[in-house]
C-alpha cells in the first residue's frame, strides 16, 4: 500500500505543524515551524515554502481549480516573501499562516467546487495590483527626484 501524503488528515497535520502548533503561553497566538525556520539566515524562508508546497501539490492531486490553486501559490509566496523581512516578517508569518489558509482553500473547493472563484480572483487582483504598486511607486520616486535633480 502505497504512503498517501495528501489525506486530509496528513494535510491538515502539516499546516499545523506549520503554522500552529505552539501557543505563546498566557495568550491565544499560535505559530508553527514556519516562522521558526523562517530565522535560519538564507535557506529558512526557502525551506519553509517547499514544506508550504506540499499542501498546493495536494491540492493539484486532487483537481482543484486553477484559480484556486494560484491563490495557494500566491499564498505561500506572499508568507515567503514578506516573511524574508527580519523581525516584520517572522510577526507576519505568525499572523498570515498560509498553510492553514491553504488547507481551508482545500476543503472549501472539496464542499463547495467553484463556489468561491469569484473571491479567488479578486484576491489575485489585489495581489497583482500591491506588487504592481509596490514596485511602480518607488521607480516613479525614484524618476521625480532624478528629473528635478537633472533640471
Amino acid at each position: 500500500m502505497p504512503f498517501k501524503l495528501s489525506s486530509n488528515e496528513h494535510l491538515d497535520h502539516i499546516a499545523a505543524l506549520l503554522d500552529d502548533i505552539f501557543r505563546i503561553p498566557g495568550t491565544q497566538i499560535r505559530f508553527g515551524l514556519d516562522a521558526l525556520i523562517g530565522w535560519v539566515p538564507g535557506i529558512g524562508d526557502a525551506m519553509a515554502a517547499i514544506a508550504s508546497f506540499l499542501i498546493v501539490f495536494g491540492a493539484w492531486r486532487r483537481g482543484v481549480q486553477a484559480v484556486t490553486l494560484v491563490r495557494m501559490i500566491a499564498n505561500v509566496v506572499l508568507e515567503t516573501t514578506l516573511g524574508a523581512i527580519p523581525v516584520a516578517g517572522d510577526i507576519f508569518h505568525v499572523f498570515w499562516k498560509s498553510n492553514r489558509r491553504n488547507y481551508r482553500l482545500l476543503i472549501r473547493e472539496r464542499e463547495q467546487p467553484g463556489a468561491n472563484t469569484r473571491r479567488d480572483w479578486m484576491f489575485l487582483a489585489i495581489i497583482i495590483f500591491a506588487a504592481i504598486a509596490a514596485v511602480g511607486i518607488p521607480i516613479g520616486i525614484s524618476i521625480w527626484i532624478l528629473r528635478s535633480l537633472l533640471s
